[in-house]
């Protein structure tokens, strides 16, 4: 079981009628197997060796992972096959802290599988699976009262589901804030009824080229305007130059830069930044640090092969501000970082926290059971 033993929203713990979760999700659980270290993917009939590999929970479980080791407490409804490969998951998630109470084991329904390939900062992907065995709202019914809902868009109501009202529907009308993202447009058409779902929801977080392309702006800050007219809080992700966003419920407006790592795997990197976003919205940060904090989550996630336990725990965090603060800057760029996240003297704790489990690549050991 995963140590929680800093909560950074105690203060909100108190409140009247406070729901029992900070987050709900709902989503397709994968197992991720992911390569690293290769210079170059592999050519016809060639077989190369990769210097790095992971096996960890995937899909929604990146989220989820990333939510919990944040200290929010996160409850999710996701469908797990009856094999090694979903009680591998499921356990992974189970020790994590998540709750997974309106989830389900399907017997032969096999768990969907991901082969991801890190190559030159990117990634490359396989993937075999089924669809999901019921729709969400069938197998969840009514779901626990969190604070906050992260979903995307394309995603959150599968085909063929007509369920009424949604279960995303109903964590609304129990209070959640929705946190929406949505993913590449493979089809191209880059519909703006998109834009129109975002009616019900609190914050939309897409990075620079969905937000362009849904819009059909040219610069990731018009995109940025244009978003802003629709949700309350507008976030847009731009790779390597950073991100910037617009929150009209406090009336700011405000944009950070990357921090300068080496990247091993991205993968789950938007995850854990959309989960950054999340608790410092929740925690009611301003703008700025909300996004500075999104920066350094995400930054510390891409230095570890594998999304979901890749994602940084508390103790990470600690461990990277006190060795910032510690260091005299000696350059313009360091002194930069340390006045920009100045504002973590007053959040990161003092104490030790505990370390997170990382990607392995053994799918189990017995020893784990």
């Amino acid at each position: 079981m995963a140590h929680h033993d800093f909560d950074p929203l105690a203060s909100l713990r108190d409140e009247p009628d406070a729901p029992e979760f900070d987050v709900f999700l709902q989503g397709m659980v994968f197992l991720d197997i992911v390569f690293s270290g290769l210079d170059e993917m592999p050519s016809a009939g060639r077989e190369i060796w990769a210097d790095g590999m992971g096996s960890c929970p995937g899909g929604i479980a990146n989220l989820a992972v990333a939510t919990a080791r944040l200290g929010m407490r996160t409850s999710l409804g996701a469908a797990f096959g009856d094999d090694d490969y979903g009680e591998f998951c499921h356990r992974t998630l189970a020790e994590e802290g998540i709750d997974l109470r309106t989830s389900r084991r399907y017997p032969d329904w096999h768990s969907p599988v991901t082969v991801s390939i890190a190559v030159d900062g990117d990634r490359n992907m396989i993937t075999h699976g089924h669809d999901a065995p019921e729709c969400p709202t069938t197998m969840i019914g009514r779901p626990p009262r969190a604070r906050a809902v992260l979903l995307d868009l394309a995603e959150a109501q599968p085909r063929g589901c007509t369920d009424d009202p949604t279960w995303i529907e109903m964590a609304r009308d129990d209070g959640a804030l929705l946190f929406a993202d949505v993913g590449w447009d493979p089809s191209g058409e880059w519909s703006q009824g998109i834009l129109q779902e975002l009616t019900n929801c609190h914050a939309f977080m897409p990075n620079a080229g969905e937000a362009m392309a849904y819009t059909r702006t040219d610069t990731p800050q018009d995109a940025l305007y244009a978003l802003a007219d629709h949700v309350p809080l507008a976030v847009v992700t731009n790779g390597p130059y950073g991100a910037l966003g617009i929150d009209s419920t406090t009336g700011e407006e405000a944009s950070v830069p990357t921090l300068r790592v080496r990247a091993v795997d991205p993968t789950g990197a938007g995850d854990v930044f959309g989960a950054a976003m999340a608790l410092g919205t929740l925690a009611s940060w301003p703008l700025a640090d909300r996004l500075a904090f999104a920066a350094l989550c995400s930054s510390l996630a891409v230095q570890h092969v594998g999304g979901s336990l890749a994602a940084p725990g508390w103790g990470d965090i600690a461990d990277w501000w006190h060795s910032v603060r510690s260091t005299p800057p000696r350059t313009a760029y360091e002194a930069s970082v340390r006045r920009r996240y100045a504002f973590l003297d007053d959040i990161v704790p003092d104490s030790s926290v505990h370390a997170v489990r990382r990607a392995a690549a053994t799918i189990a050991r017995l020893s784990d059971a």
